[in-house]
């Protein structure tokens, strides 16, 4: 991806304020549904993903992870470019709220498993940290649409993650206190009260 201040048309030193303007300025200007029966539709389609990869980029570098309205605003546009079913936009807006637990009971009631289906599932596991089950489901999502950038997108994040320690906000990374307690208790009872 090109740098995501020059795709919104900002400097590095544009205020959060600023970048939301250019943002939201450059959405409504390339939205899907502004080019619905027009020849530039894909070319447009196209340009909103670079636009919403570019503001959740900066949105997530400046608050340090996945939080906030930036992930709301990226995937409020998203919705458009979903199944259509209205099913998996009440998933969305609910995995938007924080709310994982009604997202998930209303995912499981939806019935097909189709790529969407995949990628919300995958989308609620990540927000959990439950990063192995995310990457399995995005894989599956792009497996089955492999044309659909949104999951493409979402499944080389995690890739990425997987190189270079990416987390979630709220996601522990590394050893957690319990883990390294545990991890100090078994070196001392295998090394004889630390005369190893």
């Amino acid at each position: 991806m090109r740098d995501p201040y020059s795709v919104l048309g900002v400097s590095q030193n544009a205020s959060d304020e600023e970048v939301k303007k250019a943002y939201r300025e450059l959405a409504r200007k390339f939205h899907p549904d502004n080019y619905q029966n027009n020849p530039l539709a894909d070319l447009a389609e196209e340009k909103m993903k670079e636009i919403n990869e570019a503001y959740d980029t900066i949105t997530k570098q400046r608050s340090g992870g996945y939080s906030g309205s930036s992930s709301r605003n990226y995937t409020g546009y998203q919705q458009s470019y979903g199944s259509g079913n209205p099913g998996y936009i009440r998933v969305r807006n609910l995995i938007n709220a924080g709310d994982l637990e009604g997202a998930e009971q209303l995912l499981y009631e939806v019935g097909q498993r189709d790529g969407e289906w995949y990628f919300l599932s995958g989308s609620i596991a990540y927000r959990r940290g439950w990063l192995d089950e995310a990457m399995q489901n995005y894989t599956r999502a792009v497996q089955m649409e492999p044309g659909n950038m949104e999951y493409r997108q979402a499944l080389a994040v995690m890739q990425r993650g997987a190189m270079g320690g990416y987390r979630p906000a709220g996601y522990a990374t590394g050893i957690d206190t319990m883990d390294c307690c545990t991890t100090m208790l078994c070196l001392n009872c295998l090394c004889g009260g630390g005369r190893c």
